[in-house]
């Protein structure tokens, strides 16, 4: 077959070549499309999970019963699996069993930059880098091969330019032969990590990591390229395209498995090169197990530690350890474009929540997901936003430290089933008195509109039960629990109100779909009538790209306008109706 393909859409197909059957994972840019591509075949049962340590259980235990399994999540995600990928490294597996984890160089979405590299050294499990998606389908390949030889987790590393660049790909759509399921086996000594047990199983880690590392040095996909330059370039993942392009003509060790370190190679490699750097995004991983294995080589004296890189930031690096002349050549141009700073819908309907917390001056701990855009001008609603979950643990913080600032946390309702319920949990039972606002959208907004579990349905869109979350929120035993409608305005400001003035625990359900799922909700558009417009600008201030503003009166953009309606009820004077704007 012949087809244009992502490094994302590569590794569903990766998998499927290998004969995997269940996947499991947590919707996270630039991981998301992995499972959306994989539950397109029928021999593999897929779904979201509530979060990546759900996720990552459920895809070991398949491996256990026998099936070829893998898990999918971006990089943070990872920090909430990693309580099970450091005990899975232990256990071992029975089938392959796969972590594929994205990284976000440069964050385009996301809270930091870690490099997962560090992660696999720190739990001791083989990890891929792919340059490419043609080479993301190859070791995804390969990583369940590993897993099954070496009786480990396998970590494939993607990054965002390699899960979202597009190539043409040639590869044959169909299973490799001659794979079988295993059986399920009971072996309470490899899989009962009871200290007894997981002191022997450790002991077994160290043996495996012993033979991987033979592996490593053995491996053909960590090689030695030769080049006609007496210069050397150790490099992975995607930034050996980059050299590659820049410099062809050097020398070059591409390592694609980087735990264990190939260390025998490297010291092959540099002994008869005049000078030898390294170039790789984020953490100086590559470099500093070389300069640990006694090999003297420089990298982040050349190149930044943080962000993304291009063929730009890779020239100048490459200029500076003197492998090139500096060209004026520019790769990325970017040409002047009008300022768009990050802001929530047309339509939003958590718009609404965050213009009432504003005007009530109330201190707010957010969380991660498109309610993030409520910390932005004019609304500048949130205070606080560090990890998924966080808002209702620091919000509970925030009630204890006795301050003199009503505090209420605002989370979504995927990210409240992620990592969000525990801490409200705690909250009930230490009897802290605040408010937690859950802006259910039924949907998993941000990573593109996944369904959650309060959706009523799959990774397929297929009907299925779904969790109310009013109920749940009522079985801890909360007692002051409300349901509103965003979109109703005045109500909601009364009972956030309320609640923020009652010094008892509450949770408030603030319901409305995402505008965009499942499919984009478009009403009568509202306009502005010029002559009771008087200049207050109060209708600017809940920050909709779809209001505008000129000679001293708003205006309203009909193409933008999705007929919400906030607008009109927070306009002092009635000036804005609902209407065509062509009669």
């Amino acid at each position: 077959m012949r087809k244009i393909i992502s490094g994302n859409e590569a590794l569903a197909i990766g998998a499927y070549r290998a004969s995997a059957s269940f996947a499991s994972g947590y919707p996270g840019t630039p991981s998301s499309e992995i499972l959306e591509h994989t539950k397109t075949f029928e021999d593999i049962k897929v779904q979201w999970a509530s979060n990546e340590k759900s996720a990552f259980e459920q895809a070991l235990g398949a491996s256990i019963a026998g099936r070829r399994s893998f898990v999918t999540m971006k990089h943070v995600g990872l920090n909430v699996a990693a309580d099970s990928l450091m005990s899975a490294s232990y256990t071992g597996v029975n089938a392959g069993f796969v972590v594929v984890v994205a990284d976000d160089p440069g964050m385009h979405s996301s809270q930091n930059e870690q490099d997962t590299r560090l992660f696999a050294k720190f739990a001791q499990v083989p990890i891929l880098e792919p340059s490419d998606a043609k080479e993301a389908m190859g070791f995804m390949q390969y990583a369940f091969a590993l897993s099954e030889e070496y009786d480990t987790p396998v970590i494939v590393r993607s990054t965002t330019r390699v899960s979202h660049t597009q190539e043409m790909a040639y590869f044959d759509m169909h299973k490799l032969g001659g794979y079988e399921n295993k059986l399920l086996v009971k072996d309470i000594s490899k899989y009962v990590l009871v200290p007894k047990n997981a002191i022997a199983r450790h002991k077994k880690l160290l043996e495996r990591n012993a033979k991987l590392q033979k592996l490593s040095n053995e491996t053909p996909i960590n090689r030695i390229e030769q080049g006609t330059l007496n210069i050397g370039i150790i490099t992975s993942g995607v930034s050996y395209l980059y050299a590659k392009e820049l410099l062809p003509n050097a020398n070059y060790l591409k390592i694609g498995l980087s735990w264990p370190f190939p260390i025998e190679i490297a010291r092959e490699f540099v002994k008869n090169l005049d000078k030898v750097i390294v170039i790789e995004e984020l953490e100086p991983y590559i470099e500093e197990q070389l300069k640990a294995g006694g090999i003297y080589v420089e990298g982040k004296k050349f190149f930044p530690q943080d962000g993304e890189f291009n063929l730009d930031i890779v020239e100048e690096g490459l200029a500076k350890a003197s492998f090139l002349e500096k060209t004026p050549k520019k790769y990325f141009e970017v040409p002047d474009l009008p300022a768009r700073p990050p802001v929530l819908c047309p339509g939003c309907p958590h718009r609404p929540v965050f213009d009432i917390l504003h005007s009530l001056r109330v201190y707010v701990t957010g969380d991660i997901g498109c309610y993030t855009l409520g910390a932005a001008a004019p609304l500048s609603s949130i205070h606080t936003t560090v990890c998924m979950g966080a808002s209702i643990s620091m919000g509970y913080g925030l009630a204890k430290a006795s301050l003199n600032h009503k505090v209420v946390s605002v989370i979504g309702d995927s990210t409240f089933l992620h990592t969000g319920l525990q801490p409200l949990i705690d909250a009930y039972v230490n009897n802290v008195a605040y408010t937690v606002i859950i802006l259910d959208n039924s949907i998993t907004a941000m990573t593109g509109g996944q369904p959650d579990a309060t959706s009523g349905f799959n990774i397929k869109n297929e009907p299925t039960h779904k969790v109310d979350l009013e109920n749940l929120v009522r079985s801890i035993g909360i007692e002051r629990v409300f349901k509103v409608d965003q979109y109703d305005y005045q109500t909601t400001k009364e009972i956030i109100e309320q609640e923020v003035n009652t010094k008892e625990l509450s949770v408030i359900i603030a319901t409305r779909p995402c505008v965009l799922a499942p499919k984009k909700i478009k009403e009568i558009p509202y306009l502005v009538i010029a002559d009771k417009c008087i200049d207050c600008k109060r209708c600017l201030r809940v920050g909709c790209p779809a209001i505008g503003y000129k000679d001293n009166k708003a205006y309203i953009i009909e193409d933008s306008c999705t007929g919400c309606a906030l607008c009109a009820k927070v306009c002092p004077t009635n000036a804005i109706v609902k209407g065509d704007v062509n009669e």
